[in-house]
């Protein structure tokens, strides 16, 4: 685990120096599994109806529901070396 940790948190940081912008849909992807390692289940209250980027984001966290934090840090960890950052 503590390596995971260690790689998660190395992939949170050089993600930041991707020279390509993700898309939309990989960046909710990205946010949905951070959220999900680090706080795990969706929780608090849901975004108002019409802030659409914020029910896009809880959308994306509640689809990951019941996924253990270690596979979520997997995940994003293969996401963002698949997007050619160096961890």
């Amino acid at each position: 685990m503590n390596n995971l940790n260690t790689q998660f948190h190395s992939a949170v940081k050089a993600v930041r120096n991707v020279s390509d912008r993700p898309d939309n849909d990989t960046l909710l992807h990205m946010y949905a599994l951070y959220k999900q390692a680090t706080e795990g289940d969706a929780n608090g209250p849901r975004p108002g109806f019409f802030d659409f980027i914020g029910c896009s984001k809880r959308e994306a966290w509640e689809k990951l529901s019941g996924t253990p934090s270690e596979d979520a840090m997997r995940g994003y960890v293969e996401l963002v070396r698949g997007l050619g950052a160096r961890i």
